[in-house]
């Protein structure tokens, strides 16, 4: 998610909610390269907040990235421990021969979003339409509307007028009327939603017409194979300790509150889909489950992106999911 917040007020939220204070010398240290203002920041200044990342006895560092490509190059290169970032992007990097593990964050996903979304319930319906793109060409949303339109007979990216762009800038576009729908990013779908706006066709649906059983995992935590085998019971406990942020923030009206400033969202309508969203995003399925969607899905990727998107791969290298062991002792 892109930031809303001043690198000023971000330092306050940070050192109300402890984020900056060591911990014990016996805890596990962790380094993460997060977004500030994205749902990992959220989490991790409830969980310092809340005394959680105490309870589990880790030593949390988070240094915050200016892009997710940034946070990419700090794991690759040593100067992170964890990022969040995708499983398609994982398998690309583990067929390179750099064996990174991904383990679920979060399956919240966007929509297309219309002022008259009953207008646009098909493919066809965005003939000659102009249809905003947040994230790029190779963004997966578009790719998976790309294959769910030519399921129908529709070639969107040459039957519709698309229009690339920042998620905040077609959200703008879209609401002065320059744009007669967008496919955006999850947070802004609830920006929009908030001021009028409706989801014409959900990604979620989407994805499941193509094949997935349930919600599709998006993102995830990230880290090498070599921090997995050094540090397999402080991943339990990390995993443990980030299970109960999301429900805290998701169930508790206190928690929900701090984490507020991060949100960027000012009016309680906003705030509130921007909770609604969050939670429905929460994984709740056996992790059997979701490596067969994504490995469902990362299949109709690579039919669309082609070796752009995938490499040579065309199917989802199975060593991508990291199966952390049932239980792990507290240090």
């Amino acid at each position: 998610m892109p930031s809303f917040l001043s690198r000023s007020v971000f330092a306050v939220v940070l050192a109300v909610a402890g984020l900056s204070a060591p911990g014990a010398e016996a805890a596990d240290k962790l380094r993460l390269s997060i977004q500030a203002a994205g749902t990992f920041g959220w989490e991790l200044a409830i969980a310092k907040s809340y005394g959680l990342d105490k309870q589990a006895d880790l030593d949390i560092e988070s240094d915050e990235l200016a892009t997710t490509e940034a946070g990419k190059i700090a794991l690759i290169g040593g100067g992170a421990d964890m990022i969040l970032s995708d499983w398609l992007w994982v398998s690309r990097e583990r067929s390179l021969g750099k064996k990174l593990l991904f383990y679920p964050h979060s399956s919240a996903l966007g929509a297309i979003m219309a002022k008259e979304p009953e207008k646009y319930v098909k493919a066809s319906d965005f003939i000659g339409k102009k249809l905003g793109v947040a994230g790029g060409s190779l963004d997966k949303s578009w790719l998976m509307l790309q294959a769910w339109g030519l399921k129908q007979g529709v070639d969107l990216k040459s039957k519709a007028d698309i229009v690339y762009g920042a998620p905040p800038l077609l959200a703008e576009k879209l609401a002065q009327g320059e744009l007669d729908a967008a496919l955006e990013f999850w947070t802004f779908c609830a920006r929009l939603e908030s001021r009028g706006f409706g989801r014409a066709v959900d990604m979620s649906d989407v994805e499941r017409d193509l094949g997935a059983k349930g919600p599709v995992i998006v993102t995830g935590y990230v880290f090498t194979e070599e921090f997995a085998a050094q540090h397999g019971a402080a991943l339990v406990r990390f995993f443990d300790m980030m299970n109960k942020a999301k429900k805290l923030i998701s169930d508790d009206d206190a928690a929900f509150a701090q984490i507020l400033p991060l949100t960027g969202a000012k009016d309680p309508a906003t705030q509130a889909l921007l909770r609604k969203y969050y939670r429905q995003g929460v994984p709740t399925r056996p992790l059997q489950a979701d490596e067969a969607d994504a490995a469902a899905i990362f299949k109709v990727l690579a039919g669309v992106g082609g070796a752009d998107l995938v490499g040579a791969a065309r199917e989802l290298d199975p060593g991508v999911f990291y199966a952390p062991a049932e239980a792990a002792p507290k240090k």
